[in-house]
């Protein structure tokens, strides 16, 4: 009887094998972040069935003991929001790519800590008999949040299997893998998407006409008069005017030289104001979620007037896709004269807050885009702004370094770009080096 039970149980199913394997890996951050490839070493552990027969299908699990390490000092990356996929090769009596997928679940991963990447598991239909090894390839990681990014990695040296089954009994030819991914990963693009060189039309409506409003807009002098001279306008069209601006971004220091107009409508002693982006579309270099980017501006007084005045749009209405454009909406606020006489618009400190990250445009010269003839009311900006001294106040000391080639605002690209770089730096492997 013992005899017996030996018998069946050298016929039930052969446990499951598990066996680690380590090499050295290439991981390409996203491009739109910037960051230049990284190599660490790459250790997993594949589970498998030890032996089974032709026909049948067998799972098999492959868990990171070492893929990736800190998540570095940029973002605390949200429970649940890291998923990893990837390509592990069958070879010797039988051939195939086996798609591997692992559930998006993982802690909260705070800065400067280590990455936790859950497992992944994947199916392969045996289809030949003999010693089927299994060996890991390419994988990926995605990041749900705050926008989806990949971070792609490659061996760079040949890798040893990790486990093998035994395959028993007559082949047949059907089966094959489930989910096979195609051999290989893709090449991403090593640098920045290239952008337009302007920004786009705002949304809102535009500002009247100097024909439809009989008032001398689109001058040299930016706009008419407003008040007891004009003989009745309400309406005043500013001339759009070329701002070279020196950005500060959480990834870098960018320039860029963009058009802008700045209109007015009189409203009793004050003027309802909208700034205006003109000319151009750029396209978004990954998903924007909706109701997260956030433009605003100080717009700079001069001449009889001192101060700035605050203008801001709405935030994006609908989520941005990938590769559709980004238009800046119209920028509005109230401009109530501080003093009266002859006072001058001129765009001023541009701020762009996009999940989380700030980006601020500096302009490195400035220019008059619209000229009012103003009445001093009550608790007016006269004195009362941050700029202190008008029109020269923006340029903040820097250097005249804008440069009509570069256009589009480069820095309203990297409202996704800012956070982007989280694909490619969380994922930074530890022991490793930077590629020169």
């Amino acid at each position: 009887m013992l005899g017996g039970a030996g018998i069946l149980l050298g016929v039930a199913a052969a446990p499951a094998q598990a066996a680690e394997v380590a090499y050295k890996t290439e991981c390409v951050p996203p491009s739109i972040s910037g960051l230049p490839p990284v190599e660490g070493t790459t250790k997993v552990e594949i589970t498998a069935p030890a032996e089974a027969k032709v026909g049948d299908e067998v799972t098999i699990t492959w868990k990171f003991v070492q893929a990736a390490s800190k998540n570095p000092d940029v973002i605390d990356l949200e429970k649940d929001t890291v998923k990893p996929t990837g390509t592990l090769k069958a070879g010797g009596a039988q051939t195939a790519d086996i798609a591997m997928e692992g559930p998006r679940s993982n802690p909260a991963i705070p800065k400067n800590s280590d990455m936790k990447l859950s497992d992944m598991t994947g199916k392969l239909k045996l289809t030949a008999a003999g010693d089927v090894t299994l060996t890991p390839d390419a994988y990926n990681i995605n990041v749900s949040k705050p926008v989806s990014t990949d971070t792609k990695c490659t061996p760079k040296e040949t890798v040893q299997s990790a486990a093998t089954i035994k395959v028993t009994g007559s082949g047949g030819s059907s089966g094959g893998t489930t989910g096979g991914l195609p051999t290989g990963t893709p090449t991403l693009p090593t640098g920045l998407p290239t952008l337009p060189t302007e920004l786009p039309t705002g949304s809102g409506t535009p500002s009247p006409s100097a024909s439809d409003t009989g008032g001398t807009g689109g001058s040299d002098t930016g706009g008419g008069s407003s008040g007891g001279d004009s003989g009745g306008q309400t309406d005043f069209t500013g001339k759009e005017v070329s701002i070279p601006y020196e950005c500060k971004t959480p990834i870098g220091d960018k320039s860029a030289t963009s058009p802008v107009q700045i209109n007015a409508k009189k409203n009793g002693g004050s003027f309802d104001l909208t700034v205006q982006f003109k000319k151009s579309v750029m396209d978004s270099p990954a998903d924007i979620p909706a109701d997260s980017v956030k433009p605003s501006m100080e717009v700079v007084l001069g001449g009889s007037d001192k101060g700035t005045v605050h203008v801001e749009g709405p935030t994006n209405a609908k989520e941005i896709k990938s590769g559709d454009p980004i238009e800046i909406p119209d920028l509005t606020g109230t401009y109530k004269p501080g003093a009266s006489g002859s006072s001058t618009l001129s765009p001023g400190v541009l701020t762009v807050k996009a999940l989380g990250t700030t980006t601020t445009c500096t302009p490195s010269k400035t220019e008059v885009s619209l000229t009012l003839d103003t009445t001093e009311q009550a608790s007016g900006a006269s004195g009362g702004g941050s700029s202190g001294s008008g029109g020269t106040s923006s340029s903040g000391g820097l250097a005249e370094t804008g440069s009509d080639s570069h256009g589009a605002l480069k820095a309203l690209g990297l409202v996704a770009g800012t956070v982007i770089l989280l694909g490619g730096a969380v994922f930074t492997f530890l022991p490793g080096r930077r590629l020169r």
